[in-house]
């Protein structure tokens, strides 16, 4: 389907499909033959999707480079991005694929569980499906996460990511655990494009073998990253480049009842203070505020609705 290309600030590419959540659940859910959640959601999943509603919410004008099916929901992926003025002009649809459905098991302590489709289309989306055009005259590209879509592989990323930079554009990328058996090694050669990285905690410690922060850090500026933003839950994030350094707290006082997508929303808040042009430490702050709000709702993108709920907290946040 041909659409109109709007001029956008950022391009981001990676995964777009729904979420079924699924508020609150114990381990005895397959241990009854009927389970009475409180309340079951429908709302978008994926992590570029999620980045880009927050990040046109926030006020900039983004373009989601995907790939979904033809079918009841990439329906509701596409109505999803009408309503909320994201460009979907490099948004492929695939009659022959199904829009992948993710569902979110959610416990009472806001951790969640997913339950995910493997002839999904997040996991079937290949180089073929993507429109590389959709990164042209960006002043930002957010490849959402690596390792999230496995047919993304590297010899995908570099040449992206090479355009990106022949063009003066910022690349950040953000990170989920491998779910090929892929490593460190599967993504050296594109690291060193990568001007802002986003890994959490967790998955950075999985990759790199190690678990004091600042080691976490150096390992993936060793590999030529620009900057590393390591998100470390309600610790709030370790920034780190060559020239500076800065553990910037979370906002002490958010209602966590859902932890789903908190980290695209961190990635949002970052970019979007990148694009305003603030300092990498108030990045990270305005990013550690954006993610407080999305925990305090179930679903990645219900939180954040719109630009003044954050600059709200923001002011709440201080200094």
């Amino acid at each position: 389907m041909e659409r109109e290309k709007r001029k956008s600030e950022v391009a981001v590419v990676g995964a777009a499909f729904m979420d079924l959540q699924v508020f609150t659940v114990n381990r005895t859910l397959l241990d009854v033959p009927s389970f009475p959640a409180q309340k079951m959601l429908w709302s978008v999943g994926g992590d570029a999707i999620n980045e880009a509603t927050v990040l046109t919410r926030l006020g900039h004008e983004t373009r989601l480079v995907s790939c979904i099916g033809r079918d009841l929901v990439g329906g509701m992926v596409l109505e999803h991005c009408r309503k909320n003025g994201i460009d979907v002009s490099c948004l492929r649809e695939d009659p022959e694929k199904n829009t992948s459905i993710n569902i979110g098991l959610i416990g009472e302590d806001a951790e969640r569980t997913f339950i995910t489709n493997r002839s999904g289309s997040i996991w079937t989306i290949g180089p073929e499906d993507m429109d590389v055009h959709g990164i042209d005259g960006v002043k930002v590209l957010s490849f959402a996460s690596i390792f999230n879509t496995p047919l993304l592989t590297e010899a995908f990323m570099i040449p992206l990511f090479e355009k990106a930079r022949a063009q003066g554009t910022v690349i950040c990328a953000d990170v989920v655990s491998p779910k090929n058996g892929e490593t460190l090694e599967s993504i050296r050669g594109a690291l060193r494009y990568v001007d802002y990285f986003f890994p959490n905690l967790e998955e950075a410690r999985r990759l790199t073998g190690k678990e004091d922060w600042d080691e976490i850090a150096d390992t993936f500026l060793e590999m030529g990253v620009g900057t590393v933003v390591l998100k470390t839950g309600k610790a709030g994030c370790l920034l780190k480049s060559w020239q500076e350094r800065h553990q910037v707290s979370a906002y002490p006082s958010a209602k966590c009842i859902d932890t789903t997508g908190a980290g695209d929303n961190f990635a949002a808040g970052f970019i979007s203070a990148l694009l305003e042009g603030c300092s990498p430490r108030e990045c990270a702050v305005f990013a550690n505020c954006v993610a407080s709000i999305a925990v305090e709702a179930i679903g990645a993108t219900e939180g954040l609705r719109s630009r003044a709920q954050a600059d709200e907290r923001r002011r709440a946040y201080g200094n």
